[in-house]
């Protein structure tokens, strides 16, 4: 999440996108601009919500209506200095704290939506694990050498999947 200035609360990336790019290339900008982090977006938004723009917020006509589009992002590279650090400083935070935290409740509504995708996520893969064959430690070097020889290779301990952690993850909307 990001804190802006003057505010206690938080909010995940967010702003516009431009007529050149599309809602998920805006999401990625805005995630690199704000928070300083690129990554893996996730392909289908988490969702689409409808709020009034800050600076309109108590206008009684359409105008300032926003829509936004909230993406989960598998952060790869956290980034020391960014375009827009001096605004916008980059906090960690457990799910707990960051629904605590969040300024909006569309924002919120977001981030639950991302827990119970990947808590679903998490049963899954738990069901197939059962599937999986067990093999003996001494086996573990022969099967990497299987899996890399068949074109796979391990993720970069770096980077870790939805299911392992939220120490990593950023929502962003564009």
């Amino acid at each position: 999440m990001i804190s802006t200035p003057n505010r206690d609360d938080l909010v995940f990336p967010k702003g516009g996108w431009e007529n050149d790019e599309t809602v998920h290339e805006a999401a990625c900008r805005e995630a690199l601009e704000e928070a300083g982090v690129k990554g893996i977006l996730d392909e289908d938004p988490l969702g689409v919500w409808e709020f009034r723009s800050k600076s309109r917020q108590n206008c009684c006509n359409m105008e300032g209506g926003c829509r936004g589009y909230m993406f989960a992002l598998e952060v790869t590279e956290e980034l020391d200095s960014w375009a827009e650090q001096t605004s916008y400083k980059r906090k960690w935070l457990s799910p707990e704290e960051a629904y605590k935290f969040c300024r909006y409740d569309w924002m919120r509504d977001a981030l639950q939506v991302f827990l119970s995708a990947i808590e679903e996520r998490g049963s899954r893969r738990a069901e197939k694990l059962v599937e999986l064959p067990m093999f003996p430690a001494a086996d573990s070097m022969a099967e990497h050498q299987m899996l890399t020889s068949a074109g796979c290779s391990e993720k970069p301990p770096t980077v870790q999947h939805l299911e392992e952690s939220f120490t990593n993850k950023c929502i962003v909307q564009g």
